[in-house]
């Protein structure tokens, strides 16, 4: 059942006159779609040699391709309390997943991370109430995990859920997902004949909200579950003809796998048909990301190294994909470097919404690099800090692989850990043994040749730059264990 919430917005966002961003007097519709865990690589347009995705390749053909858009995190909640706010997961205190505070902390190791967070406050500013009070009807649909689980995983918080941030409308339906089999464990035997990918109710429900519009602009938020695990499909016409793809000895659930992204693609697809069908899609931009980089036992992130859960490349750096009509280009790929905090301030430029006053944002508004206008030198030097200051895996750790290396295809050590990249260079800190690695991203994509000791000056100057904004954003840092001591 789709729920809705009317609910006044209070902060002081207001509708800006003339719309400059689009050239219009018009507001936009907004669309934001989120994937769950997709790779950089994962999607054909981005070079996966497997993956058949059609539909997010048209959308890529139909506006911009970004190569160095970023997720603000390498995990799942801290990202999207980023994405959902523009301020980053240091600032905010939310730089894992949610957890209750009785939660058992990992033991053994030389440092103890910050203690987990649990609900984003309802004092900080959203995505949802930004837009509704720019006049947009806001619905949000699927994944919101920046809050308590109510009545099971994933369930939605009736004190800090999306209807108590600002959105209107929207449903936690896990649709397709192997998450649904808690509740109907007949699902998962269900076998779909070739052609078939099944019907998805969360889908389904998205497109009832655009389909109910028709009087104001809209603001569709769509959070995927695909293609977080558990890992499986219900099409083995699907799964068998990425088996017949993958090398010989790959894991069989990366077949699994394949088939969740092409699944996902589908999903997508079918959102893209409705706008077409409804008549929104010529004013309406679409907003295609991923709250992290992809699992390592089955996304292939190479040419990064890493993956989910650590601050190498391939665990932050993600599929950005962004089409609207006469003002995105069409059919180009951009290199213009930006991260997840930039989606509010970028997304108020678009309707025409003033920020939040008396709110610190990390983002900046990035559309300028969205309509493909030059980069400013200035803009080129931006630097980006990730900081993830806990153990993973929280369980089997020793038995984790000691190194994080390039598509190894295992679970890795991540240890506290914090980046910043500036320009072409990137800078890792460890506070295990304050260490930092130093690696020139032009010429060194998977991070492989450490440059600190032959560039001491530059390694200096990024960690002291690093060190200075985590001071300055009153980020959390790990402490000494008893175990470390």
């Amino acid at each position: 059942m789709v729920i809705r919430l009317v609910r006044i917005v209070g902060f002081g966002v207001g509708v800006a006159t003339g719309f400059a961003a689009s050239g219009s007097s018009v507001q936009p519709n907004i669309v934001f779609i989120l994937a769950d865990d997709l790779g950089w690589t994962d999607l054909r347009c981005y070079g996966s040699p497997w993956h058949d995705t059609p539909h997010l390749d048209r959308l890529a053909r139909e506006g911009t391709r970004f190569t160095n858009g970023y997720a603000a995190a390498p995990i799942c909640s801290a990202s999207r309390a980023a994405l959902l706010t523009g301020r980053s997961p240091a600032r905010l205190g939310f730089e894992f997943v949610t957890k209750l505070p009785t939660a058992k902390r990992p033991a053994g190791h030389p440092l103890v991370g910050p203690p987990y967070p649990l609900n984003l406050p309802l004092a900080e500013v959203t995505l949802g109430e930004l837009l509704g009070g720019a006049g947009y009807a806001t619905g949000y649909f699927g994944k919101w995990h920046v809050s308590e689980h109510h009545g099971g995983y994933l369930g939605w918080s009736p004190t800090h859920g999306p209807l108590q941030q600002g959105y209107a409308e929207g449903d936690q339906e896990f649709g397709l997902h192997p998450y649904g089999y808690v509740a109907n464990p007949a699902a998962k035997s269900t076998r779909l004949p070739a052609g078939d990918f099944g019907r998805d109710p969360l889908t389904e429900r998205a497109i009832a909200f655009l389909r109910a519009r028709r009087s104001s602009p809209f603001f569709l938020h769509l959070a995927h579950y695909y293609v977080h695990d558990p890992i499986h499909s219900r099409a083995p016409w699907l799964v068998e003809k990425y088996a017949a793809r993958l090398p010989a000895g790959a894991d069989p659930r990366r077949a699994e796998y394949a088939a969740m992204i092409e699944t996902l693609d589908h999903l997508v697809g079918q959102i893209l048909h409705a706008l077409d069908e409804l008549g929104f899609a010529e004013n309406t931009l679409v907003v295609f990301t991923s709250d992290n980089g992809g699992h390592p036992q089955y996304a292939a992130n190479g040419p990064l190294r890493g993956s989910k859960w650590n601050v190498y490349e391939g665990g932050v750096r993600v599929p950005w994909i962004v089409r609207w009509p006469g003002r995105v280009p069409t059919g180009a790929t951009s290199e213009a470097p930006f991260i997840g905090t930039d989606l509010l301030p970028t997304l108020a430029a678009v309707a025409g919404a003033k920020l939040p006053g008396g709110v610190t944002l990390d983002g900046r508004n990035v559309l300028p690099r969205w309509r493909g206008e030059p980069t400013a030198p200035a803009d080129r030097e931006r630097a980006f800090v990730w900081h993830f200051p806990y153990y993973h895996p929280e369980t089997g750790f020793a038995q984790a692989r000691p190194t994080i290396g390039v598509d190894d295809f295992a679970i890795s050590q991540t240890r506290p850990q914090s980046a910043i990249r500036a320009g072409e260079w990137v800078l890792l800190h460890f506070y295990e043994d304050d260490r930092d690695e130093l690696y020139h991203l032009p010429s060194d994509a998977s991070e492989q040749r450490d440059l600190a000791a032959r560039e001491p000056a530059r390694a200096r100057e990024l960690r002291r730059r690093l060190d200075d904004h985590l001071r300055a954003v009153g980020a959390r840092l790990p402490t000494r264990s008893a175990a470390g001591r």
